[in-house]
């Protein structure tokens, strides 16, 4: 068995992300040991991103290890350990609301059914020229080629559903998972570091991504360097990770004050006006004719949530949902954890 660390740059692109991997992992002991003491934490993990040092990202190639016939490749080692982390996350976000931590387990699982499959759909269906050619790669996602957006579309759906026939609240369940969510992307960005993937232009920046000559696009084989969009929207995903986590416990304090749906909401704000400029850097965006696919999904995504938040607070409104209020009231009982005595 070995680990494929071969060089000095290697050895500190993979101190980069165990770094960043340590930071997360402390957060989530703080989450179980001190519930008031991680906040402060956040904006510290943000920070401590910020203030990588200025250097050159050479990515130590996808494979994470390798032993006889069996490997695993970062990409697929980031998601699932995103899935765990946001699971862990959701289900103590939810005993906070007084939630039974067991629904957010089940709905876990509509989620990763849902989402994954839709989000290489999403990615295949916009590169069906490429696909169409290999078949044979459609079902390869260990290699890369996964959109946010499909897994968000798939993701959506399938809460629709679950909320719909568990008789609750659509938008309960959203706010729940959206800092989940949020903080998935952020780890999920370093699988495409370590794919050398969804890189940004060329740029002799300080902070710049090397970009080996076969991953480079056609028209970029003459420039070595680019911008390392991964790490700006990692960090921006724990910004507004932050951001959330803030708003829940502030939530905790006045309820009154922070409504039904406003997390998620937020969410979707923030994370799109940061994907718009993010996805103007990069050179493999999705296309649709002379558009890009993710920043008038993200501009969409930004109208609607900032619809949702004007009819919450300026109108002062529930949002609809899936499940009337009766129903979600005679099924809150069944719904509730069950507390020792």
């Amino acid at each position: 068995m070995r680990l494929l660390v071969k060089s000095r740059s290697e050895r500190s692109a993979q101190l980069t992300i165990l770094s960043v991997w340590s930071c997360l992992a402390m957060n989530a002991n703080a989450l179980n040991d001190q519930p008031e003491s991680h906040v402060p934490f956040l904006p510290f993990c943000v920070m401590s991103l910020v203030a990588l040092p200025i250097a050159v990202f050479t990515s130590p190639g996808p494979m994470l290890l390798e032993w006889g016939p069996f490997s695993i490749r970062w990409y697929g080692f980031l998601i699932a350990s995103a899935v765990l982390i946001g699971v862990t996350l959701a289900q103590w976000l939810a005993s906070r609301r007084d939630v039974n931590p067991d629904l957010l387990s089940d709905l876990a699982l509509w989620l990763v059914i849902a989402a994954i499959p839709s989000a290489r759909l999403y990615y295949v269906a916009f590169q069906w020229q490429e696909y169409a050619q290999h078949p044979d790669q459609i079902i390869a996602i260990w290699k890369g080629g996964i959109a946010i957006h499909g897994a968000i579309l798939g993701g959506l759906v399938a809460s629709l559903l679950f909320a719909r026939l568990r008789h609750i609240s659509f938008w309960q369940l959203a706010d729940l998972v959206a800092p989940s969510l949020i903080l998935g992307q952020a780890i999920g960005r370093w699988g495409n570091f370590f794919n050398s993937e969804a890189f940004g232009r060329p740029t002799d920046l300080p902070w710049k991504l090397y970009i080996p000559l076969e991953r480079r696009p056609a028209g970029y084989e003459g420039f070595e360097y680019f911008h390392p969009t991964f790490l700006y929207e990692s960090v921006w995903n724990l910004t507004v990770f932050s951001l959330l986590i803030a708003l829940f416990f502030w939530g905790l304090k006045a309820p009154s004050r922070l409504k039904v749906g406003t997390l998620f909401l937020v969410y979707l704000v923030a994370y799109s006006c940061g994907r718009v400029w993010i996805e103007g850097l990069r050179t493999d965006s999705l296309m649709l004719g002379p558009l890009r696919i993710a920043q008038v999904v993200s501009l969409t995504q930004i109208a609607i949530g900032l619809f949702g938040l004007a009819w919450l607070y300026g109108l002062d409104r529930a949002l609809p949902d899936v499940a009337s209020p009766q129903k979600q009231t005679a099924a809150k009982a069944s719904h509730q954890p069950n507390r020792m005595p």
